[in-house]
């Protein structure tokens, strides 16, 4: 059985999420997972898989915009984002070594899903592949991931709850020194009378104990670590899906956002730590624009009208890392071998917070 999330906690979030307080609350956009545990052979990690749109044959184009608030990690496909304003196909999530993995079976996947596509054009894939670092509680070294497991995970994507704790890409992760994983949340928000979605999930490997802070109450000196606390290490990937008609620069802003997300829990971005995060838009699907004639037409919202969705993101994100921390269960380390990482004990965590509200 899950554990309960941190609004079943009864730990008093800002905002009104939408029926499963997922990304997935935003039309279109599927989760899927491969999650590998074994002890025997020091396994603790996965594949986190993100499907923007349920098109297929042909890709459309996801409008997106990326920031890094900290470039030590990775996430493919970036570059074309800045440059273009969108991506195709898949966004995957997973262990620092396991990239090059999950590319391989993103590519494999999207020539077998777009195959009109790549049988008819002179066609390339570039899928969004990012990571975290997992190391402490998985043999990173021996590999494990491989490319079948990526395609699984797409596979596997679907709409409606989003498994938390320690699944996909999540498995392995820690954050303020608590078991940590991955975790999501969406916010509703009107804006010219028009009701939109913005969903966050994150993959959360970072943060220092003392700096962790809930709901503005300084959990973390109030929960410390028995011995000294070392530097921080690890990263944090965040995903932000929206149905508001965006312009480019109004998706990076809204990446930008990310940072006050992650900000409100503590993180001051530590140099070891790897903050990247993406924003996409599913508004106005069209043929990729070698299909779409001379001029393409966009809508998007104001820029004057942003402040109700980016304060949505900011507390979609904050909610998201919160649910992948509370989810959280005790789990031995393979560095240092006979040290655990501990989950979050939510009675002491709702006892600090609630009572002190």
């Amino acid at each position: 059985m899950p554990k309960p999330r941190a609004r079943e906690l009864g730990l008093p979030f800002p905002g009104t999420p939408g029926p499963w307080n997922a990304i997935t609350d935003v039309a279109g956009v599927t989760v899927g997972f491969t999650t590998l545990t074994d002890p025997v052979q020091a396994m603790r990690t996965g594949v986190t898989a993100i499907r923007p749109r349920p098109d297929r044959g042909r890709p459309q184009p996801v409008w997106a915009g990326v920031h890094a608030l900290n470039g030590n990690g990775e996430m493919t496909g970036t570059h074309w984002i800045r440059d273009a304003g969108y991506f195709l196909g898949p966004i995957l999530i997973t262990n620092t070594h396991g990239v090059g993995a999950c590319h391989h079976g993103a590519v494999e996947w999207m020539i077998r899903h777009y195959d009109t596509h790549f049988r008819e054009e002179h066609a390339w894939a570039m899928p969004i592949v990012a990571e975290t670092y997992d190391g402490v509680l998985n043999d990173i070294n021996a590999l494990h991931v491989r490319p079948e497991h990526a395609v699984a995970a797409l596979e596997a994507a679907a709409s409606g709850p989003v498994a938390e704790g320690s699944t996909g890409g999540g498995n392995g992760m820690i954050a303020y020194g608590f078991k940590a994983s991955t975790g999501t949340s969406s916010r509703q928000v009107t804006v010219g009378g028009q009701v939109y979605t913005v969903g966050a999930l994150v993959q959360a490997n970072y943060g220092r104990r003392d700096w962790f802070t809930v709901l503005g109450v300084p959990v973390g000196r109030l929960m410390p670590l028995p011995g000294p606390e070392e530097a921080e290490r690890g990263s944090v990937i965040l995903i932000l899906a929206t149905d508001a008609p965006l312009s480019d620069a109004l998706l990076r802003g809204l990446a930008k956002r990310a940072t006050l997300g992650i900000g409100r829990s503590g993180t001051v971005g530590g140099n070891s730590s790897g903050d990247l995060f993406l924003a996409f838009s599913t508004a106005d699907p069209m043929p990729e624009p070698i299909h779409a004639g001379p001029i393409i037409t966009r809508r998007s919202l104001n820029w004057n009208g942003m402040d109700p969705v980016y304060e949505a993101a900011v507390q979609a994100v904050d909610e998201a890392v919160i649910n992948s921390i509370v989810q959280g269960e005790d789990v031995p380390c393979v560095k240092p071998r006979g040290a655990v990482c501990p989950g979050i004990d939510t009675g002491e965590l709702c006892r600090l917070v609630i009572g002190s509200s």
